[in-house]
C-alpha cells in the first residue's frame, strides 16, 4: 500500500493547529485521531494505530487539537473545547480534496475518546463510527446517549478503574455498542502485544463501518498525489 505524509496546518478560527495527514492509494476511509491529555500527534501508541491503519488502506490524521500556547492542564481536560476542535477538524477533513469523498471515523484515546464520542454526536451525518482505547466515555457527559454511530470500546483487563466506567457506558448507549477487553493489558497498553491486539481489533471494526463510497477513489486523491509528485 503506497502512502504519503504531509504536515498540514489547519486554521479553526482564531486558532492554528497542525496535523499529519497521511494518505493512501485507493483509500477507502479516512479516521481521525483524538489523543489524550498530556499527548500529542506524536503519540507513539496513536501513530503505531495509524500504521495499521495505513496498511488496511485508510487515511489518517493526528491532529494537536491544541495550539503550543494554549496547553495548560485545564485545557487538556477541557472536553467541550476538544470536542469543538475534533468537529472543526472533522469538517475540515469534509472539504479537503484529499478525502472530502471519503467516509469518516474517529479514533480517541483516553480523554481523547470522551471527545470523539461528543464530536459523533454534534456531526452524526459527518462520522460513521469510532473507536475508544482506553477511553472516558464518562466523561462525554449527556453526550454519550446522543451518539447514533457504532462505537467499539476497547480497554485494558488490568485497566479496572476505566474498564467499569467502559462498562457502565456500553450499558448506557442507544446505538451498537461493543466493549472488548484486551487480556492482562493495562492502560497504556505497553505489555508484550497489547498495543498490536488494539490496532487489529481497531482495523477490523473500521472495514467493517467505514463502507467505501461508490467511487473508491476520490478524485481528490489524484490532486494530492499529482502535488506530491511536484513537490
Amino acid at each position: 500500500m503506497t502512502t504519503w505524509t504531509t504536515t498540514e496546518r489547519i486554521e479553526l478560527g482564531e486558532v492554528r493547529l497542525e496535523g499529519d495527514l497521511t494518505l493512501a492509494e485507493h483509500a477507502t476511509g479516512v479516521v481521525l485521531f483524538a489523543h489524550g491529555s498530556g499527548s500529542s500527534r506524536h503519540s507513539p501508541r496513536n501513530q503505531a494505530v495509524a500504521r495499521e491503519l495505513n496498511r488496511r488502506g485508510f487515511a489518517t490524521l493526528l491532529a494537536d487539537l491544541l495550539a503550543p500556547e494554549e496547553d495548560t492542564r485545564d485545557r487538556r481536560f477541557d472536553i467541550g473545547l476538544l470536542a469543538d476542535r475534533l468537529v472543526g477538524l472533522i469538517d475540515w477533513l469534509r472539504v479537503h480534496p484529499a478525502t472530502a469523498g471519503l467516509p469518516l471515523g474517529l479514533f480517541g484515546a483516553s480523554t481523547g475518546g470522551a471527545a470523539a464520542l461528543v464530536a459523533a454526536a454534534a456531526r452524526p451525518g459527518g462520522v460513521r463510527t469510532v473507536v475508544s482505547r482506553g477511553g472516558r466515555p464518562d466523561l462525554a457527559g449527556p453526550a454519550l446517549i446522543d451518539v447514533q454511530v457504532p462505537t467499539l470500546l476497547i480497554v485494558g483487563e488490568r485497566d479496572e478503574a476505566v474498564l467499569e466506567l467502559n462498562e457502565e457506558a456500553r450499558n448506557t448507549m442507544r446505538v451498537h455498542a461493543e466493549l472488548r477487553i484486551i487480556p492482562a493489558a493495562a492502560h497504556l497498553f505497553e505489555e508484550p502485544g497489547a498495543l498490536e491486539a488494539v490496532a487489529e481489533q481497531a482495523g477490523e471494526w473500521f472495514e467493517a463501518f467505514l463502507t467505501p463510497v461508490p467511487d473508491k477513489r476520490h478524485p481528490g486523491l489524484d490532486h494530492a498525489a499529482a502535488a506530491r509528485r511536484r513537490g
